[in-house]
């Protein structure tokens, strides 16, 4: 078995998985003074896998999904002889998006989130394993951006209160329209756009994991 195939086997104890890596350029890290990284392997999460392990291991108080990953990614790293860093961090904040885009293909959605070719929106980055040294990978998967043969972009179409478009994201329409109390249906399922998307849609969440993604947007 190789490193990171002992590495997956270990965040998958959590719900996690291992969503590729790279070997970072000095630039694209944002190095602190004298860090020294090799390669970068990211830790995120695809469906509702991660929702049992964290829901029954749910830190109190504020950010627990943060507390949780730090926790989890600290332990995978100590075993493995890695740094962590989480999206949480900062400032300044690890470029998490960009370094997404090295390690596997996922690409800009027209709403903004990366959309991956199998789990379409219903994924995040739980943070990264950053080791000094150069580890073997695997190769990267070259699937395409699913958007570029999307027509219908039901996305776009699908918010009530139209907060994307091709000028960007409305935050601000957003934000009102889930406080109004007429978005209570994208407070307990999700954002509508998102569940527009045809892409993934077997790795939806589930209730109580959107609810709580939603609650802490708002």
């Amino acid at each position: 078995m190789s490193l990171c195939e002992k590495i997956a086997a270990a965040l998958a104890r959590h719900g996690l998985l291992l969503r590729g890596g790279f070997h970072p350029e000095a630039q694209e890290m944002a190095l602190a003074e004298g860090e020294s990284v090799g390669t970068v392997l990211l830790a995120g999460n695809a469906g509702p896998g991660m929702w049992e392990a964290f829901s029954a291991q749910m830190p109190a108080g504020v950010d627990p999904l943060d507390r949780w990953s730090g926790e989890v990614l600290g332990a995978v790293a100590r075993q493995f002889g890695a740094e962590v860093a989480l999206p949480s961090d900062g400032p300044p904040y690890r470029p998490f998006q960009q370094w997404a885009m090295r390690a596997e293909p996922v690409f800009p959605s027209p709403i903004g989130i990366l959309i991956h070719p199998v789990y379409g929106l219903w994924h995040g980055y739980r943070g990264a394993l950053l080791f000094e040294r150069v580890l073997d990978l695997p190769d990267k998967d070259m699937s395409a951006n699913p958007c570029d043969s999307c027509t219908a972009r039901p996305c776009l179409t699908t918010c009530p209160v139209g907060a994307f478009s091709g000028r960007g994201y409305d935050l601000q329409a957003c934000r009102r329209h889930l406080r109004s109390g007429a978005g209570d249906y994208c407070l307990d399922g999700s954002c509508l756009a998102r569940q527009a998307c045809p892409v993934g849609r077997d790795y939806a969440y589930g209730a109580g994991q959107a609810a709580f993604h939603m609650a802490a947007f708002v």
